[in-house]
């Protein structure tokens, strides 16, 4: 099956991470809480004050409405993968509600031994978000079921950045990439002047303008990561009228180009069809 980021309304979304060198990602938004596991390679999510190094075969949970720098570091040989779940937000809310005695995790929470019923849970939560053969209520429940896992092993996911405009800003700009946001599109969509809504983002250390920008890099580096689409494509995808353009953009914003993720894979397919020819 082609690579693809499966969505499941009421469930979550889920995608695997396939990356072909090293890569640091600086200042990474995380706008939902993350429960990646790792695969082939290791993964370094770093924050002020604290790192993690996360191998094969371990997993970390990462809290949502936070900016990290993340390292990919595939393997010796072959390429970094790693799989990552969105729970959606009402099954970590009722989760939250029914384990309060479960420390928050502010940032991440690094599980470097997760039991063999912990990744099962995990990957049959991804398989029901990309199977809709699923009833929606198994489903749910494979979810809920990964979160108590994730519970047993040290924390649960908090809600609170949910009430940062930042993030509501973010989520509102993921509805239509492509779109030309304005201020004042903006803050009429969220129900309040321009002027409370560049006051609340200046508070918050933000602009719309760097969101907008920020929102659809982030969605354009997820699309390279998980998916098989063409640059052109993705740019399309992001509201970048020509690949030059969004190119420039995202090499401004990570410090290196699209088609880096990609091009050791690119590199191996051009040397095998020449041995082939």
């Amino acid at each position: 099956m082609e690579p693809h980021i499966a969505q499941r309304t009421g469930v979550g979304i889920g995608a695997i991470v396939e990356q072909q060198q090293a890569l640091e990602f600086k200042r990474l938004f995380i706008d939902r809480p993350l429960l990646v596991m790792v695969e082939r390679g290791a993964k370094i999510v770093r924050w002020a004050g604290g790192e993690y190094l996360i191998r094969a075969g371990e997993a970390v949970a990462i809290a949502g409405g936070q900016a990290l720098d993340v390292v990919n570091r595939p393997p010796e040989r072959g390429s970094y993968r790693a799989r990552w779940l969105a729970c959606d937000e009402h099954l970590i809310a009722a989760h939250a509600a029914q384990h309060p005695e479960q420390p928050t995790i502010r940032h991440a929470l690094a599980i470097v031994e997760p039991c063999a019923e912990f990744g099962a849970a995990f990957h049959r939560a991804i398989h029901a978000i990309d199977d809709a053969s699923v009833p929606i209520a198994i489903a749910q429940h494979r979810v809920a079921e990964t979160l108590l896992w994730m519970g047993l092993n040290g924390g649960r996911f908090g809600s609170a950045a949910a009430d940062m405009l930042t993030a509501k800003v973010r989520r509102l700009i993921m509805t239509d990439l492509a779109n030309e946001w304005s201020a004042p599109s903006v803050a009429a969509a969220l129900a309040m002047s321009e002027s409370t809504m560049r006051r609340k983002l200046a508070d918050e250390n933000a602009t719309l303008t760097e969101i907008v920008s920020d929102t659809r890099m982030s969605f354009a580096l997820n699309l390279l990561q998980s998916t098989q689409h063409s640059v052109t494509q993705i740019a399309c995808d992001v509201g970048y009228k020509t690949p030059s353009h969004f190119a420039a953009r995202f090499h401004q914003r990570f410090g290196f180009s699209p088609t880096a993720i990609r091009r050791r894979l690119a590199d191996q397919y051009r040397a095998a069809s020449m041995a082939d020819g």
